[in-house]
C-alpha cells in the first residue's frame, strides 16, 4: 500500500502470506508474495524520468555448467535452484532474459538484501555532493537519537563495513534474534521503533576490529540520507539515480511506518531490467550522460581491500567460497583463491536468492531472482556462481 494509504490488506491475506510470515512461507505462496510487497507493507515510490535508458535485445547466449555430475542449460538452473526471473547483459545489450513461477517482465520483485547495496550508493552520491561531509563523520551527527548507545563513537564508514562493534544476531527464522526483533519493530508500524531496537543493543568491540553482518546497521543508511540531504531515501534515488538513468518503470521501497522511512536494509521493489540499469550504473563506475554522480573512484574502491583488513573471507554462513565485504557489497575472492570467470566481480545478495552481479571485467551485469525454501542459501551458491561463471564465458565466446 502507498504511503498514507489506509487500504486493509485482508484482500491480499487471502492470497498472499501475512506480513509477519514473511520468512516462513510456502513456496507458492512465498512467490506471489514477493511480487506484491505493496499489499503487506506500507511503501514509497520511486517515480522512473520521462525518458528510458535502452536496452538492446541480442542474440540469446545459451551458457551450461556442470553440476551433480550432469550439464545443465539456463532453464535446468533456473528449475534446480527455484530461480523466477533472470537476467545478463552484456554492456547495454540482453543477452538471457527469463521468467519463470508466474513473473514476466512488469512483475516488481522484492530486493531483500540487495537493497543494502543501493542504499550504500545512496550514501556515496551524498558524498560526492557534499552533503556527507566525510565517511569519518560520526554516525550520531546524522542520528543523533543513537547519542549514548553502542553506536555513539561509531562512523558511518564503519557502518557500511558493518564493523560498528555493536551486538547483532541475524538469524532469520531464531524468534529470539535481533534480526527478528527489527523484523517485529518493523511489523508494529511505529515510526523510530527500529532505532529502539538499535539503540538497546550493546557494543562488544572496539569500532572497526571485527565485522559482523547486521540488517539493523544498513537501516540506518536511510536514516542519514534523510538526515544529510533532507529527502527520502526514495526521493533521493528518485532524483540522483532512478529518472536521469533512465529507469522504465517506478520502483517502490517498504517503509518502517506509514509515510515513515525506508527500510534501507531490505524492501526495494524493482522490474528485472531496471535493476540491470542499475547495475549498469555501477559498472560504468556511477556515471550517468558523461556526469559522475558517485565519487570517483568509488566503485573501484570497492573491490580494494588491503591484506588483513578485518572484511576479508567474512560471508556469515557456510558455503563453498570465501567472499569479502565493502560498502555493502560481497566480493568475490582473489588472488590464488580466485574463482575462474569472476576476476574482480562484485555482487548484490539477497536472502532467498537475489543476486545483482557486477562484472567490470567482463563488462557484464547478471540479475537473479530468487524463491529458495530458505533465507540463507548455501546449498545454491555452488551452482549459482557455476552459472554465472558459464554466462560470462559465453557472453565472451
Amino acid at each position: 500500500m502507498q504511503a498514507g494509504t489506509s487500504r486493509t490488506i485482508s484482500e491480499a491475506r487471502e492470497t498472499l502470506g501475512q506480513p509477519a510470515n514473511l520468512y516462513e512461507l510456502e513456496q507458492g505462496v512465498q512467490t506471489r508474495t514477493f511480487r506484491h510487497m505493496d499489499q503487506l507493507y506500507p511503501t514509497r515510490p520511486v517515480p522512473r524520468g520521462s525518458q528510458v535508458y535502452p536496452l538492446q535485445v541480442a542474440e540469446a547466449i545459451a551458457p551450461t555448467y556442470e553440476a551433480d555430475g550432469q550439464t545443465h542449460d539456463a532453464d535446468a538452473f533456473m528449475r534446480r535452484n527455484d530461480v523466477t526471473g533472470l537476467l545478463v547483459l552484456k554492456g547495454d545489450q540482453i543477452v538471457l532474459e527469463k521468467y519463470a513461477q508466474g513473473n514476466d517482465e512488469h512483475t516488481r520483485w522484492t530486493s531483500f538484501s540487495v537493497a543494502k547495496s543501493l542504499s550504500a550508493t545512496l550514501i556515496a552520491a551524498a558524498l560526492h555532493e557534499g552533503a556527507i561531509a566525510s565517511l569519518q563523520d560520526m554516525v550520531v551527527k546524522y542520528v543523533p537519537e543513537l547519542a549514548g548507545s553502542g553506536y555513539d563513537g561509531v562512523t558511518v564508514e564503519q557502518v557500511l563495513n558493518m564493523c560498528s562493534g555493536v551486538r547483532w544476531d541475524e538469524t532469520y527464522r531464531n524468534p529470539q534474534s535481533d534480526r527478528r526483533a527489527m523484523f517485529s519493530a518493523q511489523l508494529s508500524l511505529q515510526r523510530g521503533s527500529i532505532l529502539q531496537v538499535l539503540r538497546n543493543l550493546p557494543r562488544l568491540h572496539a569500532p572497526g576490529t571485527v565485522f559482523n553482518y547486521s540488517t539493523g546497521e544498513s537501516f540506518l543508511q536511510a536514516e542519514i540520507v534523510r538526515a544529510a540531504t533532507g529527502m527520502s531515501a526514495s526521493d533521493y534515488l528518485s532524483q540522483k539515480i532512478w529518472q536521469p538513468m533512465g529507469m522504465e518503470q517506478d520502483a517502490y521501497w517498504q517503509l518502517d511506518a506509514n509515510n515513515g522511512m525506508e527500510i534501507a536494509s531490505s524492501g526495494f521493489c524493482a522490474v528485472l531490467r531496471d535493476y540491470g540499469r542499475f547495475g549498469r550504473f555501477i559498472a560504468n563506475g556511477g556515471v550517468i550522460n558523461g556526469q559522475q554522480v558517485l565519487p570517483a573512484g568509488w566503485v573501484d574502491g570497492i573491490t580494494q581491500l588491503p591484506e588483513g583488513s578485518v572484511l576479508r573471507n567474512v560471508k556469515p554462513y557456510a558455503g563453498p567460497h570465501a567472499l569479502s565485504y565493502q560498502h555493502q557489497w560481497w566480493l568475490f575472492p582473489q588472488g590464488e583463491h580466485s574463482i575462474p570467470g569472476h576476476g574482480g566481480a562484485f555482487s548484490a545478495v539477497g536472502v532467498f536468492g537475489q543476486y545483482l552481479y557486477i562484472n567490470r571485467e567482463a563488462n557484464v551485469v547478471a540479475v537473479l531472482w530468487g524463491s529458495a525454501p530458505a533465507p540463507e542459501m548455501p546449498a545454491y551458491e555452488k551452482e549459482i556462481v557455476a552459472f554465472l561463471a558459464a554466462a560470462v564465458n559465453a557472453v565472451a565466446a
